[in-house]
């Protein structure tokens, strides 16, 4: 998938589990497992917001855009916008 979510890398941070993260964001194990693992096809932006707010961090230190031809990932903080 072009977009990588790198969740753990907070979590590790953050010193904070999956179900503290879970809990305090007001969404499922099961679910922040799914986003956390890469097989999310969506994320609501009061989700991400939610997890942004507790873990105290941008969406571009989540999320990753990586090319589809396997060329270095970029942060989505630091990917430019095309005109």
């Amino acid at each position: 998938m072009p977009i990588a979510v790198d969740i753990d890398v907070m979590l590790a941070k953050r010193k904070m589990t999956v179900g503290e993260l879970a809990e305090r964001v007001g969404i499922t194990p099961a679910n922040l497992a799914v986003l956390k693992n890469g097989r999310a096809k969506a994320v609501r932006f009061s989700t991400l917001a939610a997890l942004c707010e507790v873990l105290d961090c941008q969406p571009g230190d989540l999320l990753r855009w990586e090319a589809a031809d396997g060329s270095d990932s970029v942060p989505l903080r630091d990917a430019q916008v095309a005109d």
